[in-house]
């Protein structure tokens, strides 16, 4: 039998080989009980183009509580989009690393589509 994490990485790596085959940057997010991360990767996998989280100082000074909510998802999802679009990426393709769509994924990737990246 798989343990949840095995079970979480072998769904993100059929998605990872899904959206290589799209040819465009993807977003990709992380998250644990304290944090989430957010990155969008360059075409190619090889470079970081942006980063966001619930870790940075000056994301912990806009919360009032833990980086672990459902709000701290959606500052680090404007961040991000900010963050991508100075990059000059308006179009990623959107990996949730094999969490499901709810909860905090789904804030942070609904946040980053109103600030104005297309997924």
């Amino acid at each position: 039998m798989m343990t949840k994490k095995e079970q979480r990485l072998r769904r993100s790596r059929q998605t990872r080989a899904r959206i290589a085959i799209q040819r465009v940057a993807r977003l990709t997010v992380f998250r644990s009980n304290l944090h989430i991360y957010a990155q969008v990767v360059s075409e190619d996998g090889a470079k970081v183009l942006a980063a966001a989280s619930t870790a940075e100082k000056s994301v912990r000074e806009q919360l009032n509580s833990n980086g672990g909510n459902v709000a701290a998802a959606t500052l680090v999802g404007k961040l991000i989009a900010e963050k991508a679009k100075a990059a000059g990426v308006e179009k990623v393709a959107f990996d949730r690393s094999g969490f499901a769509y709810h909860g905090r994924v789904k804030a942070l990737a609904e946040a980053a589509r109103e600030a104005g990246l297309q997924f």
